[in-house]
């Protein structure tokens, strides 16, 4: 377990996938991040690589043969390493091995970057092509806040504020998998109320267009969370259902799961990113308590 510390936060990562497990305020020691019940929900915060999402029958197809992985990849399940660390920030390191390989055919090099400035933590992903040939992949968050998150206050108490303030599309899960054809416009540009009904039909996943911010709030607690990317082009918002859990999770993706007609073949994924031989990519999100 390795712990960052500032003036304003205290944060605790596992080396076991490179996973958040506590964000607590130093002044009022309020803890902001799901505490992993098992009775509902027994993660915190796991990373999701080398897809985001479930597959069509946990397979897909590469160059004529056919891989097993399941929802959101093996990072999540994996050891990594501390490659570096200081009082507030740390580097996780995962490559792969032959079991990797064994469900994802790919060399690669994933670093996950953790740093304290003021009351927000910057999450980094640093994903390495140390081939030639192109690789395919997902990558994403899945942090999830504690709701209720202040005392007194109840789950319905809180909402979702999005920024800017405009409609988003959102896209329908059926089965695990995106209906895109049946995508339409949310009303984002206002609060958007939560309530543990409201994730009865999973997910609730947004397309994003450059810069935006996505808040947990309440009128009853100036205390809350407000998760920000630059450039994730999805968002997901979930929570436990029916096996109801006191959290929503707040998960900035780039990419997505399978759609209801996908291929299988993963070049051919919606949402798949291709990253050149020997190229980086690096991308992340923010969270900033209050």
């Amino acid at each position: 377990m390795v712990t960052l510390t500032n003036d304003f936060l205290t944060v605790t990562i596992a080396t076991h996938g490179a996973e958040l497990t506590s964000i607590k305020d130093n002044h009022t020691h309020l803890e902001y991040l799901w505490q992993a019940d098992p009775a509902s929900w027994g993660r915190h915060a796991p990373v999701l690589f080398p897809i985001v999402g479930s597959l069509k029958d946990d397979t897909y197809r590469y160059q004529g043969q056919s891989y097993h992985l399941t929802q959101h990849g093996f990072a999540r399940d994996s050891e990594f390493t501390v490659s570096a660390q200081s009082a507030d920030s740390a580097t996780f390191t995962l490559t792969d091995s032959p079991a990797t390989r064994a469900k994802y055919p790919f060399a690669f090099t994933l670093q996950l970057i953790y740093a304290l400035d003021n009351n927000s933590l910057r999450v980094t992903y640093r994903v390495d092509n140390p081939a030639q040939s192109p690789m395919y992949f997902g990558i994403g968050g899945h942090p999830a806040f504690r709701v209720p998150l202040a005392p007194d206050t109840a789950y319905d108490d809180y909402y979702l504020e999005f920024d800017p303030r405009k409609s988003r599309v959102i896209i329908p899960l059926r089965d695990g998998r995106i209906d895109y054809d049946q995508r339409t416009l949310a009303g984002t540009d206002v609060n958007q109320q939560i309530s543990h009904a409201g994730f009865a039909q999973d997910a609730q996943i947004y397309e994003l267009n450059g810069r935006s911010s996505l808040s947990i709030k309440s009128d009853r607690t100036p205390h809350g969370v407000t998760v920000t990317t630059a450039d994730a082009p999805f968002i997901g918002v979930w929570s436990q259902y029916p096996n109801l859990g006191d959290f929503v999770c707040l998960e900035p993706w780039w990419g997505i799961a399978d759609t209801v007609d996908a291929t299988g073949e993963l070049t051919e994924k919606f949402g798949i990113n291709t990253l050149a031989g020997g190229a980086t990519f690096e991308h992340g999100f923010g969270i900033t308590i209050f």
